[in-house]
């Protein structure tokens, strides 16, 4: 009988235990889903100084305009990405801790203001969670970031005015195209290409107004195929080393080799010895208005030249240089599988 009531009593106890320490446990989860307003919205907590941050909500009850605005872009849609498992973007990640600011009655001095602050300091923000991506690993060695040129000079954060996001629909892809039309919306431009890039490089956008040019302007190819606009360590910020020519060749194709026979400014320059990318008064886009103009540049000591007793044109003189293009006879100049003097 006693043993039976000492067990009752142990049985009591030990409830009693789980009970109180249940609530107590209740409560602390309490006190933490109560200060779940994270630096980014689907991080539960943020370890260090979470106190700081009030949330995106609070923030919409003075910023309704831009938190809608923002929920139509894909900082606002991340989490609707499918295998999205990154952070997925609140104000506070851009604007920093704002219990200050709504406790200040909205002191301009006590939350980040991208328009208030200088270029590379904005961009350092930005650069807090787009460094990590392949296409943005190198913008501080490039030159928009040297010339001051940052992040929002291109990009809106709270979205494009202009594209799919203002009509509140936005079409995602894990890794965005920079060829799709869809861009200017997706990567949040404030203009669209090449309107955006040109006014800037108002030099470059003369050489569009040339006849022969690479149909940018008519919305055939962007500044971005070839140049990327977030920097790297070529010159010109080109999306390849100039001599490798890999942007060219995507398109154009057949002038790639290897050859037998290889045109030595091509093989250690590159396409860009003799074209120029932009426009051009020769048909070819070449660097001078006539072939011989450009070719005589390297070939200097062409003239008087003899020539095999077989080919019955004689020798190069000035009238046949001054009268005829060098492609008239070598017409393989950009390399030849059968003759070393890029004979046709």
């Amino acid at each position: 009988m006693a043993s039976t009531t000492f067990i009752k009593l142990i049985l009591v106890i030990v409830t009693f235990s789980v009970i109180v320490i249940w609530g107590a446990f209740g409560t602390v989860s309490q006190a933490i889903s109560t200060s779940e307003v994270a630096l980014y919205e689907n991080e539960a907590v943020y370890q260090v100084g979470q106190d700081d941050y009030v949330g995106s909500e609070t923030c919409k009850a003075c910023h309704e305009q831009q938190f809608d605005q923002v929920a139509k872009t894909i900082h606002g849609k991340l989490g609707e990405l499918t295998g999205w498992k990154g952070k997925v973007v609140g104000c506070e990640a851009c604007h920093g801790p704002g219990r200050e600011h709504v406790e200040g009655g909205g002191d301009r001095t006590k939350i980040k203001i991208f328009k208030e602050m200088d270029t590379k300091a904005v961009s350092e923000s930005c650069l807090t969670c787009h460094a990590g991506r392949e296409n943005h690993n190198n913008f501080r060695r490039g030159d928009h970031f040297r010339n001051n040129v940052g992040c929002t000079d291109c990009h809106s954060a709270h979205g494009s005015t202009f594209g799919p996001e203002k009509a509140g629909s936005i079409t995602f892809a894990n890794d965005a195209s920079r060829d799709r039309p869809t861009l200017a919306s997706r990567a949040m431009l404030i203009a669209a290409e090449p309107q955006l890039c040109m006014s800037c490089h108002t030099e470059t956008k003369a050489q569009f107004s040339k006849p022969f040019r690479h149909k940018v302007l008519e919305g055939t190819m962007n500044c971005s195929d070839c140049h990327n606009p977030h920097g790297g360590f070529e010159s010109k910020q080109t999306r390849v080393a100039l001599g490798s020519d890999q942007s060219c060749l995507r398109c154009h194709t057949q002038m790639q080799g290897p050859f037998a026979f290889e045109h030595a400014p091509l093989k250690t320059e590159g396409c860009g010895a003799c074209h120029t990318p932009h426009g051009s008064n020769n048909p070819k886009m070449l660097k001078r208005s006539s072939v011989r103009q450009l070719c005589l540049e390297c070939h200097t000591n062409i003239v008087n030249v003899e020539l095999d007793p077989n080919i019955p044109t004689g020798p190069h003189t000035q009238t046949s240089i001054r009268t005829q293009n060098c492609t008239v006879c070598h017409s393989q100049i950009h390399g030849s599988n059968s003759n070393k003097d890029f004979f046709r």
